[in-house]
């Protein structure tokens, strides 16, 4: 397998059956169980079952239907997503690049893809649908649709950026703004303290505060708590990957910033405090200049459109 360096890839491009196409800044090597090898014949299922209204209780959603293509796989909105409303309390994450994922859900309360994509399909806040029903339906069986989902999830790849394309010698593909956002990022920002490697996420959970509500001293949503009962738990979320981050907006677990420039305030200010803030998280005196920098670099995060 070799990168490359002149297209987007957000769909894995086979080149046979076995072999995949990784885009110019993602690691080349992707973990896919022995039990899951990704086969373009797995990727196409998946990707029909993706679209499928069947797999939900009323034949009216699917999992576009909050995992929208053109929003990097993410919801525009915790509560009105596509065509429908729902009643969860978190926004749908992007889906890019999650075959390199350790935890799945804002919580990490799922560790391989082949349980996660099954989840929505029987929450009662989703696609309201049991497994037998959905085997059923399709005529194939809970452990084949599984596969078959998260094969497809594996194959949507964005890489590519003009980080990417900076970082590996092109010199030209961010301009001077941008690289001094870079270095507020890297720097000034600790921003890597959570957002680093080739998808900008240390795949853990954090407290940032943003489900913490002051005036009654307690968190809207406990997040990872409600998975493992652990106090240095309570408020903390997975960190999100920063590639295609125009693409995803609202930002945070809740949706509850509407832009780039909202996201750097809120980590300007150092969070939400709480008892349980990761300590990484404090006040940063940007200058209004470095602010602006720093949001030009985070769109430089984005590939190109889908074709």
């Amino acid at each position: 397998m070799a990168p490359t360096m002149t297209f987007t890839v957000f769909w894995i491009q086979l080149v046979v059956a076995s072999t995949v196409v990784i885009p110019l800044g993602l690691d080349l090597y992707m973990p896919v169980p022995d039990e899951n090898p990704l086969r373009a014949d797995q990727i196409a299922l998946g990707r029909q079952l993706f679209a499928d209204r069947r797999l939900s209780r009323d034949g009216t959603r699917a999992c576009t239907s909050c995992h929208d293509p053109a929003r990097a796989f993410s919801s525009n909105h915790p509560l009105a997503v596509g065509v429908f409303s729902r009643t969860g309390r978190r926004n749908a994450p992007a889906l890019i690049n999650r075959g390199y994922g350790r935890a799945f859900f804002w919580d990490g309360r799922s560790t391989s893809l082949e349980k996660q994509v099954l989840a929505p399909i029987t929450d009662p806040n989703e696609l309201d649908l049991t497994l037998d029903e959905a085997s059923r339906r399709t005529g194939l069986s809970a452990d084949q649709i599984s596969r078959a989902l998260a094969s497809f999830v594996r194959s949507i790849l964005s890489g590519n950026s003009r980080l990417d394309r900076f970082v590996n010698g092109d010199r030209s593909a961010l301009d001077a703004g941008e690289r001094r956002g870079l270095a507020v990022f890297r720097g000034k920002g600790n921003c890597t303290a959570c957002h680093v490697g080739p998808n900008f996420s240390d795949e853990r959970t954090h407290n940032t505060g943003v489900a913490w509500q002051a005036s009654s001293r307690t968190f809207l949503d406990l997040g990872r708590f409600e998975v493992t009962g652990n106090e240095v738990d309570r408020g903390a979320f997975k960190t999100p990957t920063l590639r295609d981050i125009t693409r995803s907006a609202p930002y945070m677990h809740d949706g509850s910033l509407a832009t780039l420039e909202e996201v750097v305030t809120f980590y300007e200010q150092g969070g939400r405090p709480n008892p349980h803030l990761d300590q990484e998280i404090r006040p940063v005196r940007f200058t209004p200049d470095e602010k602006r920098d720093l949001v030009r670099f985070l769109r430089a995060l984005s590939g190109r459109p889908f074709p």
